[in-house]
């Protein structure tokens, strides 16, 4: 099987650069054009992109995970949100580009100001949803500009010399008894979904959708185990998946994939599209995720647009059994890794010869040692000292930081293992910490385990439990700008919708299966960082008999410890404190038998009683 692991998306060679930037000007000269957009995103709008498709990183040097570039004659701009203010401007050419806030000042605003009548902006359609294209069209209006689609990519004309080619690695199926349900049987309630809602197609454009209605994995991006593809769900559960040809060379997995579904080159992809217009078909798709011109395609070709939600993501998120126990098996060989990382880190950090770098390469180590691991699950948020403060934080060799005496250290991190996904923060003390950080630490656990203690009638959203993870932050004037917890997959995607607790509201119930982070925290810029993340699955609680109203709850699925040289019991009231010695015991008693002696003693003593 291929290993995420050997599948990351390493930036282009070569960063940005003048020359760059004049050749893509000079192109767009030639088409008649005053300027163009450049997004992070690939034609699949997902979270990582390939090699082959990260023009962003290629024309600016910016490798973050969010943002775009706006092109014009005598000016340019990268635009990145707060995560990335600091990497944003060590990566980019200053003299070339100008860095801007993605909220502080949209694009959309931006042009605006600076866009002069008559001029014509252009942007790839596939690159780009209909809701993000509709305010950058408002913004040329105001300006008297044109927003032009460009019918392929002018940025592709000019990146030739050395660009990677796109991935090709073999599409693998994904065993019944770990997924827990055969592809006909999942394409069968698609499909019924599709006939009661009068739709006879579904085009489907996201990966990770494809790979669990078809009970497939694969290597084509970094971290999550997708094969790049589009597919077209019938309402007789038939399916055209546009895929490489090149990825279908697994022994067995025509057998696997059935008469039912068809497959054909992406290219194929807008003459079916086509089709089911001219057929004066009614389409279902997610047009918050499908591109611009999957959707004006359909809609040109006479498609009845029916636009909903993606109907896989919901059963997705439910775990059945098979999944479910996968994941738990998962996360034991997980915590197995994790354990034996905090010994070993217990026992060289004080020295200082432990650095952010050095650190997350053993973590990984430890993993890899796990049986059905992949590869890690994201890029691993190793931070010491300030540099734990910036929540989405990437060492690299400029910023690399010792851990040192006083620091705190977070890592937040992950595995992909066959039958499951993980994702875990510890923030750990490097030697004694501070009265303050104490405080705040146990502030911090002590909304972590108001969520993990939470009972909560049927139909409860994940932004209505947000308040949990804030409150004891809040009676202290303190709060931390991410969400407290996000949907995790099934060897699928470590951010998976619908579900999520966020401020941010959500109609999505939550319902048995789902798997979702709690990860609370707290940053002091320029100091330290806090945050303690685990796994939580939802579960249905026994019926009481005082219970007037059918109640659902979280298991915890993550099993490794939280420091306690970081927690002030005093702050934690009795039914705080049994959780956690609960929860301890039970790490203990799970973890402690799967462990060397050595690691395990150190377990024994990270894992007493308060």
């Amino acid at each position: 099987m291929t290993s995420l692991a050997a599948n990351r998306p390493e930036p282009p060679a070569g960063q940005g650069g003048g020359d760059r930037l004049a050749a893509l000007r000079a192109e767009l000269t030639r088409r008649g054009l005053t300027g163009f957009i450049v997004p992070r995103a690939d034609e699949y709008l997902g979270e990582y992109v390939p090699p082959s498709a990260q023009r962003l990183a290629w024309l600016t040097g910016f490798t973050g995970s969010a943002g775009l570039a706006v092109v014009l004659r005598d000016k340019a701009a990268v635009f990145s949100d707060g995560r990335y203010t600091l990497q944003v401007r060590a990566e980019i050419d200053l003299s070339l580009f100008e860095p801007l806030h993605l909220l502080d000042l949209p694009p959309s605003r931006w042009l605006a100001r600076v866009l002069s009548p008559g001029d014509r902006l252009g942007f790839d359609p596939r690159l780009h949803t209909a809701d993000q294209v509709e305010p950058l069209r408002r913004a040329c209006a105001r300006a008297g500009a044109e927003l032009v689609a460009c019918a392929d990519n002018p940025l592709d004309a000019v990146w030739v010399a050395g660009r990677p080619a796109p991935p090709r690695v073999p599409v693998e199926s994904q065993p019944l008894a770990l997924a827990g349900r055969g592809s006909e049987d999942k394409r069968a309630e698609i499909a019924a979904a599709l006939r009661a809602d009068g739709d006879d197609a579904l085009v489907l454009t996201a990966p990770d959708s494809i790979a669990w209605l078809l009970n497939i994995r694969g290597g084509d991006v970094a971290h999550t185990p997708v094969p790049l593809s589009f597919a077209i769900v019938y309402a007789d559960a038939s399916v055209d998946l546009f895929i490489d040809p090149a990825k279908l060379t697994t022994p067995g997995l025509a057998d696997h994939l059935g008469p039912a579904v068809r497959t054909a080159p992406p290219e194929a992809l807008d003459a079916a599209l086509d089709r089911l217009g001219a057929e004066a078909r009614q389409v279902r798709i997610d047009a918050a995720a499908a591109s611009l011109h999957v959707v004006e395609r359909l809609s040109a070709a006479g498609a009845r647009l029916d636009r909903g939600s993606d109907p896989c993501q919901l059963p997705k998120a439910c775990k059945n059994a098979a999944e479910s126990e996968g994941t738990r098996a998962a996360h034991r060989r997980d915590a197995v890794a994790m354990v034996r990382f905090l010994c070993w880190l217990a026992a060289e950090a004080p020295s200082g010869h432990v650095d952010e770098l050095s650190a997350a390469a053993q973590l990984e180590r430890f993993r890899a040692m796990g049986d059905l691991y992949r590869g890690l699950s994201f890029d691993t948020i190793s931070g010491a000292g300030p540099n734990g403060a910036i929540v989405h934080y990437r060492s690299s060799p400029a910023t690399n930081r010792r851990l040192m005496p006083g620091d705190l250290y977070l890592v937040d991190s992950g595995g992909q293992y066959l039958d499951g996904t993980t994702d875990i923060t510890r923030t750990i003390a490097i030697g004694p910490a501070g009265i303050e950080e104490r405080r705040r630490f146990t502030l911090v656990l002590k909304g972590h385990i108001a969520v993990a203690r939470a009972r909560f009638p049927v139909g409860t959203t994940g932004s209505q439990l947000d308040v949990l993870a804030r409150l004891a932050l809040w009676a202290e004037g303190l709060d931390y700008d991410h969400g407290t917890g996000h949907g995790v997959g099934s060897y699928l995607s470590v951010h998976e919708g619908p579900q999520r607790i966020s401020k941010v509201g959500n109609s999505v119930a939550l319902q048995p299966g789902m798997i979702l982070s709690n990860e609370p925290g707290y940053y002091k810029t320029g100091a330290y960082g806090i945050r303690i993340e685990n796994l939580l699955q939802v579960v249905t609680l026994p019926v009481l008999p005082e219970t007037e109203r059918p109640l659902l709850g979280f298991d915890t699925l993550t099993l490794v410890p939280i420091d306690r040289a970081l927690i002030e019991p005093a702050l934690l009231d009795p039914a705080e404190t049994a959780w956690l010695n609960a929860y301890h015991a039970r790490v203990r008693d799970e973890i402690g038998p799967l462990l060397d002696g050595t690691t395990a003693a150190w377990l024994a003593v990270a894992t007493r009683p308060l």
